[in-house]
C-alpha cells in the first residue's frame, strides 16, 4: 500500500436540512446523484463559466464535506455564505489539517471518483495517517491525467472542460441552472472546448513547471506538475494535433516532448483546425 499525506488540503462541512438542494443548485456536481462513500470533483464557477473554486465533495454524517486547498478554504466559505441567504444550511471549517491519500492496496476511506474513471483504486481520509510525501501522489496524478488547480491551471482562467471536469464526474448537464451553467452547456453542445489536459513525456527530465509548450512554433500551453520526465499541461489540442500530424512536433522550451491525452477520456487530437471545428 502506498500513501501520501497532503498537508495543504482543508475541509469544509456543509450541513442542515437544505444542504443538498443548496449545493445542487450552486455547484457543477450532480449532488442529488452523489453516492455514499465516493468523492467527486466539483467547482463553483464565475458567471462567465470559469472555475472560481474547485474541490472534491462527498457525503458525510448526513451532510457533505468539501475538500479543497487551504488557500481556497476561507474564500470558498465566504462565497458559499453569500449564496446561503435564508436557506437552512450550516457552514464551517473542519478542525485539523491535511488529507491522506492511499493507493496500491486497501486502506478504507472515501473512494476518489476521478481516479476510478481512470481505472485506479484511490481512497482519501481526512487527517494525517502516515508520512508519505506528495511527489508520489503527483506522479500518480500525472499518469492518470488529473489536473490540480494552482499546479496545473490558475483559478478564474480555466473552464471545467479544460481540466476534464466534464468527463470525470464533476460537471452535470442534466440538472437545472447553477452559476456559469449556460456557458459550459454551450461549450458542450457546440463542441468548442479547445484546451484539454495532456500528459507530457520527454526522453530526459522535463524543464520546470511554468515552461512554455509550443507546437509548430505556436504556443499551446504551459507545463504544470512535473515529476522526472513526465508532467501535465493544459494545451490547445487543435494546434498540438496539427503539429503531431505534420511532424513538426511539440516542445517544452527547446526539449522535444510527446503529448498524449488520457486514455480514459476517449479524446483524441484533431489532425487539423477544420477537424477541431467540426
Amino acid at each position: 500500500m502506498t500513501h501520501a499525506y497532503l498537508p495543504e488540503r482543508a475541509l469544509i462541512r456543509i450541513g442542515g436540512s437544505d444542504a443538498e438542494a443548496f449545493l445542487h443548485s450552486l455547484i457543477t456536481t450532480d449532488v442529488e446523484g452523489l453516492p455514499e462513500g465516493e468523492a467527486r470533483p466539483g467547482a463553483l464557477l464565475t458567471p462567465q463559466g470559469k472555475i472560481l473554486f474547485d474541490f472534491l465533495i462527498w457525503r458525510d454524517a448526513g451532510g457533505f464535506l468539501l475538500e479543497t486547498d487551504t488557500i481556497q478554504r476561507d474564500g470558498l466559505l465566504k462565497r458559499l455564505a453569500m449564496y446561503k441567504l435564508r436557506a437552512a444550511v450550516d457552514l464551517s471549517a473542519e478542525p485539523g489539517d491535511g488529507v491522506t491519500v492511499f493507493w496500491d492496496g486497501e486502506a478504507g476511506g472515501i473512494v476518489d471518483g476521478r481516479f476510478a474513471k481512470a481505472g485506479q483504486s484511490v481512497t482519501r481520509r481526512p487527517g494525517k495517517h502516515g508520512d508519505g510525501g506528495a511527489e508520489a501522489y503527483d506522479a500518480l496524478r500525472i499518469g492518470a491525467g488529473i489536473a490540480h488547480s494552482g499546479s496545473d491551471f490558475a483559478l478564474q482562467d480555466a473552464f471545467p472542460h479544460d481540466a476534464l471536469i466534464d468527463l470525470n464526474g464533476g460537471l452535470s448537464f442534466r440538472k437545472g441552472c447553477y452559476v456559469g451553467q449556460e456557458v459550459v452547456s454551450r461549450m458542450q453542445h457546440r463542441s468548442t472546448a479547445r484546451r484539454r489536459v495532456a500528459i507530457i513525456t520527454a526522453e530526459s527530465p522535463l524543464p520546470p513547471a511554468g515552461t512554455e509548450l509550443t507546437a509548430g512554433g505556436k504556443p499551446v500551453g504551459t507545463l504544470g506538475t512535473v515529476v522526472g520526465n513526465q508532467g501535465l499541461a493544459i494545451i490547445r489540442i487543435d494546434r498540438a494535433g496539427e503539429a503531431i500530424a505534420d511532424g513538426s512536433g511539440v516542445f517544452a522550451g527547446d526539449v522535444p516532448v510527446s503529448a498524449r491525452l488520457p486514455e480514459w477520456t476517449g479524446l483524441s487530437f484533431p489532425a487539423s483546425t477544420d477537424e477541431a471545428q467540426a
